[in-house]
């Protein structure tokens, strides 16, 4: 696929041309896009600037040039400030320039999906002429601080010039502000808008006349921003860039994860940006750990430490996981997800292999030589068979299947110097399900298959003692990933526990940062979803609630009639149930139809990314209680309820906390963290 140009006159003499101005014949011939994204190449205009990178972050340089009819590109040079920068190197195992056009083996011709595009060659996207070229500079980094001009220029078999400009900006990093963050602890609650947090409050702690009985762990950060949570490519984000926005800097559009979008159909070629995880690991030593409620291959996990273009590639993701450790400094990785782990021998293609394994070659992984040669990544392989647990193991990661094992493993003290863990097959269950086994009511565990799972602050506490052994300190991401989950499903009783549970994990982290105060810990959402409001309460019993579950809005209790609910909390820090006398009543913004209750579901609705969900699991909220329920007719199309481009809040505890204040972009979650960790920050 990448085809290294010879150069047809010197690469000092291509630039020297484009630089002097050369005027260019009138022609078709164009650069449609020029990576890193910038507004001084797509309007003109040299603000804002869209990149921006810490001094010495390593991120890909990249153009798709159109060439006149007939014509192909012989010749090429990026350029920054005018000093040429592209890779001469083009010996075998050193190239970091690499061109990819349509010609070529057909045989790679698949769309991100792994389906036939039916295209000769079919390297690109559709819409590019067929002699289109993406070429890219791996690895590029700048010290020097400020906004900088890229140029690129590309020459035509005719000695036309073809040329295109745009900006990035390094930001700098006070050195020796104050005492550095030694641990980076970000807390990512999947979804979590403000109305999610005040729910929870609600329910946990309870209201006197007015005033509230107590805050959630998160509340009492003396620190708080709101964050603007776009995409590059839409003011509403989905999951992976609204993670990878806050750990590499810069923006990604919708279903990407550590990378930048291109025109090729590769989902693991995009120009790629480094993450915080891989800067702090090669600058400082640091370990990453990453723990999720979700299964590990999902957006957020993924979004701290693999790079694609495609969120979905769950063979690739995971593989990469393991494969590039020795740039991230992975050493915990804990959730869901043992169907990507699993060898399938047979590749089957029926909704998963008899071991529950969903691995695929479709949507597994190999690196074109020049992101190997310059990110020093692993190449990859197409091997669906592949036993990766196993191969965790004998990379020295020990092994946690469920809560039992888990605990075993952190005995006496002595915790091992990696660990993996792997809960069920996708998604873990909910905080609302796994509390209910735990005090007996097993029907919803016991159908998904996985008893014995850990809470998400368990899984923290074990987390964080492993990631403590290193002297260099880490970066640690704990997602509470069915926030977003259950409030996309419009499931009122189950997310509010979920905030519940990524609570409680907060405290543990709270109470280690206490101990070990080089700690800087952050709490915020990738997005709101749902567009939750709090609309009241019930104006009636719980008895009267169940023998009417079809009254709809005639018993919200709104203003004065929605008075306080009242929860009363178990043992287990947990409602004793949250089916109450006047209880908590949430409508959504953002909805798809559903038929409405008010009513706890006995079974959670219908996860999709599991290979063997309960049948006792209504499908969809579009019939959920169909029955039963009152119909409330939603405002999106589908069958769940959507993201919202709402602000989001973000609570920062610790070591460098005080930089987190204000209205600030996602991105410049990122530079702060940057700051707190190698220039430090003051107390």
């Amino acid at each position: 696929m990448h085809v290294h140009t010879m150069l047809r006159r010197p690469l000092a003499t291509v630039i020297a041309i484009a630089i002097a101005g050369t005027t260019l014949p009138v022609a078709a011939a164009t650069i449609s896009r020029l990576t890193p994204p910038s507004e001084l190449f797509a309007s003109g205009n040299s603000a804002p600037v869209v990149a921006r990178f810490l001094p010495g972050q390593l991120f890909d340089l990249q153009a798709t040039v159109q060439p006149d009819p007939g014509r192909t590109i012989v010749n090429f040079a990026f350029s920054v400030d005018g000093l040429g920068v592209t890779d001469r190197f083009h010996q075998a195992g050193l190239a970091r320039t690499s061109v990819v056009t349509e010609t070529g083996d057909a045989a790679l011709c698949v769309d991100p999906n792994g389906k036939t595009t039916g295209k000769p060659g079919c390297k690109l996207i559709a819409g590019l002429p067929a002699n289109a070229a993406v070429i890219s500079q791996r690895a590029y980094s700048k010290g020097s601080t400020g906004v900088h001009e890229l140029k690129f220029v590309a020459e035509q078999d005719d000695g036309r010039l073809i040329s295109a400009t745009g900006n990035f900006e390094i930001i700098g990093i006070d050195k020796d502000a104050g005492t550095v963050a030694k641990n980076i602890i970000v807390f990512l609650g999947d979804g979590m808008g403000a109305a999610h947090r005040t729910a929870a409050r609600i329910i946990a702690r309870g209201y006197a006349q007015g005033k509230a009985k107590g805050l959630l762990t998160m509340d009492t950060f003396p620190e708080t921003g709101m964050v603007m949570t776009a995409s590059l490519n839409s003011i509403v984000t989905d999951s992976a860039p609204g993670m990878q926005n806050y750990v590499t800097g810069n923006k990604a559009n919708n279903n990407q994860e550590g990378v930048f979008p291109d025109d090729t159909l590769d989902a693991f070629d995009n120009p790629r940006v480094e993450y915080l995880s891989e800067y702090l690991h090669t600058l400082q030593g640091k370990s990453l750990g990453i723990v999720t409620t979700a299964d590990v291959f999902d957006a957020t996990p993924a979004a701290n430490a693999v790079h694609t273009s495609a969120r979905g590639n769950g063979t690739g993701i995971v593989d990469q996981f393991l494969d590039d450790r020795h740039l991230t400094g992975l050493a915990v990785l804990m959730g869901g997800g043992r169907k990507w782990f699993l060898p399938n021998e047979s590749n089957s293609t029926s909704p998963q292999a008899a071991n529950g394994s969903q691995r695929r070659s479709a949507n597994d992984y190999v690196l074109p030589a020049d992101i190997v040669s310059g990110w020093s990544a692993s190449p990859g392989a197409i091997d669906p068979q592949r036993d990766l647990i196993a191969e965790f193991q004998q990379a020295g990661f020990a092994y946690a299947s469920d809560k039992t094992v888990l605990d075993e493993l952190m005995q006496a003290g002595r915790p091992p110097k990696q660990l993996l863990g792997l809960f069920a097959y996708s998604n873990m269950n909910v905080a609302y399900d796994k509390i209910a086994g735990r005090r007996g009511d097993r029907a919803v565990v016991d159908a998904f298959g996985f008893p014995d799972q850990p809470m998400l602050d368990e899984m923290t506490d074990a987390a964080l003692d492993v990631l403590a052994q290193n002297p260099n300190g880490f970066v640690a991401m704990i997602e509470g990933a069915s926030i977003d989950k259950q409030a996309h499903l419009m499931d009122s009783d189950r997310w509010p526990l979920e905030v519940l549970e990524f609570d409680r994990a907060i405290a543990v982290a709270k109470a280690f940062a206490v101990k070990h105060p080089d700690t800087l810990i952050i709490v915020t959402a990738d997005h709101e979803c749902s567009g939750a409001a709090l609309i009241g309460a019930s104006a009636v019993s719980a008895t009267a609630l169940a023998d009417h579950p079809d009254a709809g809005s005639s018993i919200v209790g709104t203003y004065d009639a929605a008075r306080f609910p009242k929860y009363a909390l178990a043992d287990d820090g947990y409602p004793q149930t949250t089916n109450i006398d006047g209880k908590l009543l949430i409508g959504y913004g953002a909805n798809a139809d559903r038929y409405e209750t008010w009513l706890p579901s006995l079974f959670p609705t219908r996860d999709t990314q599991q290979p063997f969900p309960p049948t006792q699991s209504p499908l969809d909220p579009n019939v959920r209680n169909k029955e039963i329920g009152k119909l409330i007719v939603g405002q999106v199309p589908g069958d769940q309820a959507v993201h919202t481009a709402t602000d989001v809040p973000l609570s920062a505890y610790g070591q460098g906390s005080r930089l987190f204040h204000g209205v600030f972009d996602n991105t410049d979650v990122f530079f702060k963290l940057g700051q707190a960790a190698v220039g430090g920050a003051a107390e």
